[in-house]
């Protein structure tokens, strides 16, 4: 018997399962600080900075290593399907429909950059943290408009899902383009070699998977030793799997996304909150240049780039908002894509990654940013208009 993998019921999965993975990061995240600001602090740091007894691949040394360059290669593999699939099935599939929220991702990311430079300015030291403000945490961002229930139209929420999805790709062209220290020729032959055998496979009809995954993990060690960073090989792996049905009825690209979805969700990006929101609350002044810059840019920069797309696009005709959503509704989802947490904490460990102090003073800026965005967002969204349902 066939199986289904139809986009459709990984819609609905992945509805169904909204709130309980931003859910489980918000914890995540509250144990982190609590941990980190408790005679516990440094046994709990030790966890993930200590030097494993013996590890795989000897680049990736402790525990945090293994997170952020081995776990979140899964995730960001994961989001390459879901972008994927988006532009060949879902709301990014034509102009028409991808038009307000691309327009709105960009200026989504262009505003916030341009508020922390603003801020930091005069601070030379500080200017290669500018993308930290610009990501949208998808999970935190669907959790919180999954806890207002049916007070938000469908469409507010397939918009703001839409929005995280083109921000990620240009979260991940700026890691790729502007976070790469320096280059080792020979591993990014390696490894755009195993991306061009990749596409071979699927131009010439490769359906089955583990060819894919197999060269998947060879691409992830070959990008880990280029200079460029690991996490760039999940998307560039996603990319390469086929959508197009198989001799069985089934889809490689939606199967392999049902398999990983809940396992990114559930344990690897909590696992990242854990090991990266923890920071010590008194150790840093959040009036500082650089938590100011990133908390500003993620409240003030991502609302008012977001709401100026959306009002800008409706005004000259580019592009409607929207259906059924109010000025409240917007400006609400425009709030909650300053959640910044997962890839605004991400991209800070790569700004500053000679300077340990500045990575925490960048986390201060990401939680408080992050925090009243949601909470600003939700209280925006509880006093909109409830939604009709249709």
């Amino acid at each position: 018997m066939a199986r289904n993998h139809g986009s459709g019921g990984l819609r609905t999965k992945l509805a169904a399962s909204e709130a309980a993975p931003g859910l489980i990061l918000m914890a995540c995240a509250a144990v982190a600080l609590v941990l980190a600001n408790s005679p516990l602090a440094h046994g709990w740091h030790d966890v993930f900075l200590h030097a494993l007894p013996w590890s795989p691949v000897a680049k990736l040394a402790n525990l945090h290593e293994w997170i952020n360059d081995g776990l979140m290669a899964v995730f960001f593999l994961v989001v390459g399907l879901e972008v994927k699939r988006e532009f060949v099935m879902g709301a990014l599939s034509d102009n028409a429909r991808r038009r307000l929220p691309v327009i709105a991702a960009m200026a989504g990311m262009a505003v916030p950059a341009l508020v922390y430079l603003a801020v930091t300015g005069r601070h030379p030291e500080l200017r290669g943290g500018w993308a930290i403000p610009a990501a949208t945490d998808i999970a935190f961002a669907l959790g919180v408009l999954a806890l207002l229930g049916s007070r938000v139209p469908p469409s507010v929420r397939l918009f703001l899902l839409t929005v995280a999805v083109v921000d990620d790709i240009g979260a991940i062209a700026v890691i790729a383009l502007f976070y790469t220290t320096s280059l080792n020729l020979i591993w990014l032959a390696l490894g755009f070699a195993l991306f061009a055998v990749m596409v071979v496979f699927n131009r010439f009809g490769v359906r089955a998977l583990p060819p894919y995954l197999v060269l998947a993990a060879a691409l992830w060690f070959a990008v880990l030793h280029s200079g460029i960073h690991a996490t760039v090989a999940g998307v560039l792996a996603a990319f390469t799997i086929p959508v197009a049905l198989d001799r069985h009825g089934d889809s490689p690209l939606l199967r392999l996304e049902h398999a990983l979805v809940g396992v990114s969700g559930f344990l690897i990006v909590p696992l990242f909150g854990l090991a990266n929101a923890g920071v010590a609350l008194g150790a840093g002044n959040p009036l500082a240049p650089l938590p100011l810059g990133i908390a500003l840019g993620l409240i003030l920069g991502k609302q008012a780039g977001v709401m100026l797309a959306v009002f800008g696009c409706e005004r000259l005709g580019i592009a409607s908002r929207p259906a059924g959503a109010t000025l409240l509704h917007v400006w609400g989802m425009a709030l909650l894509c300053g959640i910044g947490f997962t890839m605004s904490l991400f991209i800070g460990a790569l700004a500053f990654t000679a300077a340990p102090q500045l990575v925490e003073d960048a986390k201060l800026g990401v939680l408080g940013g992050s925090l009243i965005s949601a909470l600003l967002g939700a209280a925006v969204l509880r006093l909109a208009p409830r939604a009709v349902p249709r």
